[in-house]
């Protein structure tokens, strides 16, 4: 395995988390994780029950506090407490995960494919690893070999891959521009701005276990939903089969 990703499996891993309610997500990642044979680490700093009202008003913009939950506003903070403990370790690239991952294939191997085209592109971005929007490349568009593929939009935030330069850039930016949406949009804008470039893998490592059925998005539960994963399956299927026949537009050809 390439050394780079080696130690980013070993000391680059961050799972955004909370530190109540979500005791089944947690025991869920130890096991999986273990599996996999990579080492993490929880971020749960910005968690509601010790949020720091100073680091608060530094970070956002009040108007997120009348359109947005404090649990979407709390995870956007955790995902930024990712950066700072990436660029704190000193990492080249760092792979931040929010706590309802569910891998698909072999995720070690696809990723060392990924690695192999990560290391040419110009610095200062975020590989998205997940399907959660269901939009993938069309099959006009994806080539042989090739597993990554410039978008002018993220794919949500459960699942990227983030080097150093984009870390620092969002970190910065923020002194500036205070933020004023969840994570997922806060990418986008970031995007449109040109502060950071996006990238979507293809074919996708990652999928959401609140999305797929196979988990709840409520808060202190573990229940799932055979009528989400009815649904999820045929969107699926119909985005990944026929879908895929017409341009995607999110995709920016090079």
């Amino acid at each position: 395995m390439n050394k780079v990703l080696n130690n980013i499996l070993q000391e680059g891993v961050f799972i955004v988390h909370a530190l109540n309610g979500y005791r089944y997500h947690e025991e869920r990642i130890k096991i999986l994780f273990k599996q996999q044979g990579i080492k993490y680490e929880f971020v749960t700093d910005g968690d509601p029950s010790c949020m720091n009202q100073d680091v608060f008003k530094s970070t956002f913009d009040e108007s997120v506090l009348s359109k947005f939950s404090i649990g979407g506003i709390s995870c956007t903070l955790n995902h930024f407490y990712a950066y700072k403990r990436m660029l704190d370790k000193g990492l080249k690239y760092a792979i931040v995960f929010e706590n309802d991952p569910c891998f698909l294939g072999d995720f070690k191997n696809q990723l060392a494919k990924i690695f192999n085209e990560l290391e040419d592109l110009e610095s200062g971005f975020i590989v998205s690893l997940e399907n959660s929007t269901l939009r993938f490349p069309s099959v006009w568009t994806t080539k042989r070999n090739k597993y990554l593929y410039r978008a002018n939009s993220g794919r949500m935030a459960g699942a990227y891959i983030i080097d150093a330069v984009a870390a620092q850039k969002i970190i910065d930016d923020l002194k500036l521009n205070k933020c004023n949406k969840i994570i997922d949009i806060w990418h986008n804008n970031l995007i449109d701005r040109g502060i950071i470039k996006m990238y979507w893998a293809h074919p996708a490592l990652i999928e959401q276990g609140s999305h797929n059925g196979t988990m709840s998005s409520t808060i202190s539960s573990k229940k799932n939903s055979l009528k989400r994963k009815l649904i999820w399956a045929t969107l699926k299927y119909y985005k990944m089969s026929i879908k895929r026949l017409f341009p995607e537009k999110r995709i920016i050809e090079s």
